[in-house]
């Protein structure tokens, strides 16, 4: 992955752990740079940048406490996503992750063209969750 891709991936996953950025601003630089989308792997505490190429790069994130539970909460998930597309003053990105891995996520995908973020547990168990309009 060229440079200029790189920084904009570690801009934006920085920005969502220091609150920098919401959500919906990542996403827009993101599909800006030309990137098709994104995996979250709370297990290896990595994110993973997609061009549509194939080309791709593997950031470590900043751990959040605590594991991922072995039960999978769909309501939970659903819950704490609402939470965030709120963007309450209380809202921030690692409380979001200490949410979702106790409620069971092991990680997620985020598809730019699908508008959606998929969700998945330990036993591959999902929740789908398309972008607002």
């Amino acid at each position: 992955m060229d440079a200029e891709h790189s920084s904009i991936a570690q801009t934006c996953l920085h920005a969502a752990h220091n609150g920098n950025l919401t959500f919906p601003e990542i996403v827009g630089k993101l599909i800006a740079a030309g990137f098709e989308g994104y995996t979250v792997d709370y297990r290896r505490n990595s994110q993973t940048y997609y061009l549509p190429d194939g080309d791709s790069i593997m950031l470590d994130m900043q751990p959040p406490s605590g594991r991922v539970a072995s039960e999978f909460d769909a309501d939970e998930i659903e819950r704490l996503v609402r939470w965030a597309q709120a963007n309450l003053a209380d809202y921030s990105y690692v409380a979001f992750c200490e949410g979702v891995k106790a409620a069971g996520c092991a990680g997620y995908i985020v598809s730019f063209s699908g508008r959606r973020v998929v969700y998945i547990g330990r036993t591959a168990e999902t929740h789908v969750e398309h972008f607002p309009n």
